[in-house]
């Protein structure tokens, strides 16, 4: 079973024991975390996709540690001016370990 989630602008495909690094998120190491924003639930044989999000749904993921990840070199240089600048950015990443996909079954009644 896979699942499709928003975290921080950006989708990821997940499975249950995964790890994967997302945007920081408020969260000690530890701790559990529910990602709500499911866009599509699916297994080998079939996939159900959200109208935006798939209701009833939701991925169950523990904190595995909040890092950093390497910095990303920013080179701007103007020829023949002389101009030339050299920035860095480390962005903050929050690992996580998905734990379970929960989906909530509904009764036809």
């Amino acid at each position: 079973m896979f699942a499709i989630v928003r975290s921080g602008g950006k989708q990821y495909r997940v499975r249950p024991q995964s790890v994967l690094k997302v945007e920081k998120l408020p969260a000690a190491p530890g701790s559990t975390i529910i990602l709500d924003q499911v866009l599509a639930v699916g297994t080998d044989e079939a996939v159900t996709v959200g109208h935006p999000l798939v209701s009833g749904t939701s991925v169950a993921a523990v904190v595995i540690s909040q890092e950093r990840e390497d910095k990303v070199l920013i080179l701007k240089k103007r020829r023949r001016k002389n101009s030339r600048r050299k920035e860095g950015h480390r962005q903050a990443v929050t690992v996580l370990r998905v734990g379970e996909i929960r989906k909530e079954e509904r009764d036809g009644a």
